[in-house]
């Protein structure tokens, strides 16, 4: 995977424009859930979803890949009330560019429910990384697999990480699997927590022993790296209950239980095909499968959310 050294670009407000008649629009969720069979415990953690809209008030950046419909904060909170989910932490989209204004209304808005991972481009600074701490921001992501650009800028990163030091903030990292042993060295030398999002996107088809989940398992028993097993429903390619990509959590929890974190992707981003487009509910009820040791899930729902965002675990 290539990785730019180039300077950043772009600023971090998006302007109001007319979509493009070439941007595809992708599906939104759908507009019914079931109901899992089992419920998550008191104050559970969903790590992983994005707040979309209105568009207009909060319009998309030109520069998008893809256009999906309104996804607001009202939405949120009833998916997250009907699933017993308690907090969240509202995860930066990238069809909003470097405008982070959606996630911090989300947090302003959501009663104390929710924190924020935005997103920083090279006009970062510590001052404003304060400010955005007080905002409700705990964490920066960059994604860089092929859907959003497919290259990092490492000049960006690395100042980035020097504005966010101060604050403790963690570095959260969408990429491709099959990047991952390219990365291995580059990631060992970062000294922030680093969140690696959905199972490092690898392919549940290739096996434990692929190069790419052995580098996630090793990076998995360093202290400083927390794994989302979020997006199985990404990866897989049997569909529910992701049977498929069962044996990679398992393996997971079993060398890194404590840094293991859930989160839903609502409203499931980047989706065309109806058919691949998840039940909420289903999602929910599939964790027990990827990881059937109830006093495991709860970690991972609970305590390792708590000692990611600095609160007080139980």
């Amino acid at each position: 995977m290539a990785r730019s050294r180039s300077s950043s670009t772009s600023s971090c407000a998006a302007k109001p424009r007319r979509r493009s008649l070439s941007t595809p629009s992708c599906l939104g969720p759908r507009p019914a859930r079931s109901r899992p069979a089992w419920r998550p415990p008191a104050g559970a953690w969903d790590t992983h979803f994005h707040v979309l809209g209105p568009q207009q008030r909060f319009a998309y950046a030109p520069t998008r890949k893809y256009t999906p419909p309104d996804a607001p904060l009202e939405e949120a909170l009833r998916l997250h009330d009907s699933l017993g989910i308690a907090r969240g932490l509202v995860v930066h989209a990238n069809t909003y560019g470097f405008d982070n204004r959606v996630d911090l209304d989300a947090v302003a808005r959501s009663g104390g429910r929710y924190l924020a991972v935005v997103r920083l481009d090279g006009s970062a600074s510590e001052a404003g990384c304060k400010a955005l701490h007080a905002a409700g921001a705990r964490g920066v992501r960059f994604a860089f697999n092929p859907q959003h650009g497919g290259t990092l800028d490492l000049a960006t990163f690395d100042h980035v990480l020097k504005c966010i030091e101060p604050l403790d903030w963690f570095v959260e990292l969408h990429f491709e699997g099959s990047a991952l042993p390219e990365l291995k060295r580059w990631l060992e030398s970062i000294p922030a927590r680093l969140v690696i999002d959905h199972f490092g996107r690898i392919d549940p088809r290739l096996g434990l022993d692929q190069d790419a989940f052995r580098v996630l398992s090793d990076l998995a028993k360093r202290d400083n790296v927390w794994i989302k097993i979020s997006g199985a429903d990404r990866i897989s390619h049997t569909g529910h209950p992701y049977s498929d990509v069962a044996p990679f959590a398992r393996r997971l929890a079993e060398v890194a239980a404590d840094r293991l974190l859930w989160g839903s992707d609502w409203p499931h981003t980047g989706v065309f095909d109806p058919s691949r487009m998840p039940d909420d509910g289903m999602l929910v009820e599939a964790l027990a499968g990827l990881v059937p040791d109830e006093a495991v899930r709860n970690r991972i729902l609970v305590d390792n959310v708590l000692q990611l965002v600095g609160l007080p675990t139980h």
